[in-house]
């Protein structure tokens, strides 16, 4: 597909060629109108003509019968010279009507009048006039009076006749101009069509790629079509588009090197520790015990920032081949039992209510956000706390609602709580503060998914965060009623 070399001349050059046909139809309606109005005035011209030539002769073929019957009462001779003079007139208004669009008939009843005047008026110019010339006379001319009174409604019929023309003339004008209308109309909307997806295929394709580079998808090639400008934006994409691939390749390939190197030396603190907590050195004072414990804990706390960061950046790796059906109330059953020694150190109960809900996913990272919520609801429950597990069916979605007791979490840190690295201003006193990165990896795997987490107030006005999930139900679900099966109770978990 051609294009110019311009986005401004591309669109310059589509106006132009959908409104040629518009402006063709309008010529010819222009040209037409213009015809149609020199026929009419021409008609009305001819008409008029006929109307006015034909009373004429009429009046010249009464005015010639006077003086013929005069001049047979008299037998006056000047009156056979005016009669020429007048003759002259009534040739020439005959000559004129002639020269009309009148029928065979008509010019026929014409010709014929001419020939009875030319006949009558060699006998009136005769010296010797043959017996019975004036009776001859007389009545030729009341013939020829008839005669031009029969003109006189037969001009009146042509003038119908035009009026008839002109009508059938204006009625197939507008059927030619609807015909010519509609064809322009079509033809222009389908160009308009044409050209309306050749400039947005462009504006589709940067759209496209801008989205491909926003969902940090940057190993496929960006290539736009159309103006000129309009390629150079694409190349200067395909040329962002690289250097984020590269720079993400370079990050991951830190990350990794950086990860390979820090939990060689933190491995064998771990050992160490747990050599030095199971005596193997010997025994330890309280003392020592106590420094055993904060170095195992710093340890493993250091550990999950590592896999964290780790996990962080491969939210987006979300392979087609991993995603299957998963049970979400066994999944949730799952975690609640891995969580159940933390839990019980800090006297924490579960209460959980859960309906049975098959979604459509990658199980391990369906764990890995319900695993990142409830671990965030255990490090901020106080001792002795109690946290709701609610898993129901709404609208196509499995809804899973996620209630502690803690301090809840501060107005203003809720349009942030899902960001990167980001620490509340409710953090948990006394404790180790975490890397920050838990709630973006969940919210992260639950776009992924179709997903979605949210922050809300309890509905009961108590202290505590409130977390839901929603997570997309598989198709077969969504054919059964299962929003009816009734929800599965778990006793109080310590």
């Amino acid at each position: 597909m051609y294009y110019p070399r311009s986005f401004v001349k591309f669109i310059l050059l589509g106006f132009l060629l959908v409104s040629l046909p518009l402006l063709y139809a309008l010529v010819e309606l222009i040209v037409s109108l213009d015809r149609l109005g020199t026929q009419g005035q021409q008609a009305v011209l001819q008409a008029a003509q006929a109307g006015r030539a034909s009373r004429q002769l009429y009046e010249q073929a009464t005015t010639l019968e006077r003086l013929v019957r005069q001049h047979l009462i008299l037998d006056d001779p000047q009156l056979v010279e005016d009669y020429g003079r007048l003759r002259q007139d009534f040739r020439q208004t005959s000559q004129q009507l002639s020269r009309l669009p009148l029928d065979r008939a008509q010019l026929l009843a014409l010709e014929k009048l001419d020939d009875s005047e030319s006949r009558l008026y060699e006998l009136l110019k005769a010296r010797r006039r043959p017996a019975g010339a004036a009776v001859t006379l007389a009545e030729g001319y009341a013939a020829i009076a008839e005669g031009a009174q029969a003109m006189l409604t037969a001009t009146n019929s042509l003038t119908e006749r035009e009026i008839e023309r002109l009508q059938d003339t204006a009625a197939e004008g507008r059927k030619t101009w609807g015909y010519l209308a509609l064809a322009a109309g079509l033809i222009a909307l389908a160009l308009a069509i044409i050209f309306a997806v050749l400039i947005a295929r462009p504006f589709r394709q940067l759209d496209q790629a801008i989205r491909q580079m926003g969902t940090a998808d940057f190993t496929h090639a960006i290539e736009v079509n159309g103006p000129q400008d309009l390629r150079y934006m694409g190349q200067r994409l395909e040329w962002l588009r690289s250097r984020l691939h590269e720079l993400e390749e370079q990050q991951n390939r830190f990350l990794r090197h950086v990860s390979h190197e820090l939990k060689t030396p933190l491995t064998a603190v771990r050992e160490g520790a747990e050599l030095l907590r199971d005596r193997v050195g010997g025994e330890l004072s309280p003392e020592q015990q106590e420094i055993v414990r904060i170095v195992r804990e710093n340890t493993l706390s250091l550990q999950k920032l590592i896999e964290d960061l780790l996990t962080y950046h491969q939210t987006r790796s979300m392979e087609p081949q991993t995603l299957g059906p998963v049970a979400l109330e066994d999944v949730i059953r799952r975690v609640v039992r891995e969580h159940k020694l933390a839990a019980f150190a800090r006297m924490i109960t579960f209460e959980a209510k859960l309906t049975s809900a098959i979604v459509i996913g990658d199980g391990n990272k369906i764990h890995a956000i319900v695993d990142n919520l409830l671990s965030n609801a255990i490090k901020y429950s106080p001792r002795t706390g109690t946290i709701s597990l609610d898993l129901r069916i709404e609208d196509e979605f499995g809804v899973l609602d996620v209630v502690d007791e803690g301090p809840g979490i501060d107005p203003g840190d809720r349009p942030r709580i899902f960001d990167s690295f980001y620490q509340g201003k409710n953090a948990p006193e006394g404790r180790i503060k975490g890397s920050g990165l838990g709630l973006a990896i969940a919210r992260e795997y639950a776009l992924a998914h179709g997903g979605l987490i949210e922050v809300l107030d309890r509905s009961d006005g108590a202290r505590g965060a409130h977390f839901r999930l929603r997570l997309p139900l598989a198709l077969s679900l969504h054919q059964a009623p299962a929003r009816n099966a009734a929800p599965v109770s778990l006793e109080r978990e310590a």
